[in-house]
């Protein structure tokens, strides 16, 4: 019964927390989203570093991982760093966009490439 219960509200919070999060993205504007995808991948570095140590230092963490959690963890550290990466990536792309390219030089009189 307690095994349901645990299911039953993790499951809700899971759904709040997935609407939520829709419902607050939806309303940044277009020129927020590199800081808010920076602001992200920053918190999906904690989610990494918190899986790295469960996997490193079984020691620690108050039950005992069985090797079909220790897979999930893996997967989940991959698909982590995927994320982060790819997220840092797109970070710098888009802040490439906004840097100022320097002014084409106008090509001065008497030099060798311009004999008549």
């Amino acid at each position: 019964m307690i095994v349901a219960s645990t299911l039953t509200s993790n499951l809700a919070i899971l759904v709040l927390a997935g609407f939520i999060g829709f419902v607050v993205i939806s309303k940044v504007p277009n020129t927020l989203h590199t800081p808010l995808m920076s602001g992200t991948n920053a918190i999906h570095g904690i989610v990494l570093l918190g899986g790295l140590l469960l996997l490193a230092l079984p020691e620690i963490a108050p039950f005992k991982l069985d090797a079909l959690s220790e897979a999930l963890l893996v997967i989940a550290i991959a698909f982590g760093t995927i994320n982060i990466v790819g997220g840092f990536l797109v970070t710098d792309r888009m802040l490439e966009m906004f840097k100022s390219r320097p002014a084409p030089r106008a090509r001065e009189r008497g030099s060798e490439g311009d004999e008549e």
